[in-house]
């Protein structure tokens, strides 16, 4: 039992040691809501995410016409794709999110969906457009990320 617990504790500091430092920086009086200004990591191996999609494991869309429904897929894609390369949400540094025919309505379902993944104290650097299509019609939305993991 000691054995074990001595595994924990080492395997703890070794996760602790692991992390990639990183600033998360708003230089404007008025801290913005749901995502950073800058953010400076001083090391680490970055992970470019290509733009997901609310197509499924099985290959379908998920949620035609619904922007929530296809906003919750794309970040379960992106999360399947943090874990695959070893990383998780507070790996993101950087996002770009791209909605179809984009109406101010839309940040407050997409912001609903997002709060559900991503650090709230230190959200990544942001973007959101509102693009006139993606590569299939029936796609309402595209997040590609960025990410910073620890040198292996």
């Amino acid at each position: 039992m000691k054995a074990s617990l001595l595994f924990l504790l080492l395997f703890a500091a070794l996760a602790v040691e692991a992390q990639v430092e990183k600033s998360f920086v708003n230089p404007f009086r008025t801290k913005p809501s749901g995502y950073t200004h800058v953010v400076v990591s001083a090391s680490g191996k970055t992970l470019y995410i290509s733009g997901q999609v609310s197509v499924n494991d099985a290959g379908q869309i998920v949620g035609a016409g619904d922007l929530k429904a296809q906003t919750q897929q794309v970040y379960e894609n992106l999360r399947y794709c943090l874990r695959y390369a070893g990383a998780n949400f507070e790996d993101i540094v950087k996002m770009t999110t791209y909605v179809v025919n984009y109406k101010p309505s839309d940040i407050d379902i997409v912001r609903e969906v997002r709060k559900g993944y991503l650090s709230k104290e230190n959200p990544p650097a942001s973007t959101l457009v509102g693009v006139q299509a993606l590569a299939h019609p029936e796609y309402m939305i595209e997040i590609e990320a960025i990410a910073v993991i620890p040198d292996k």
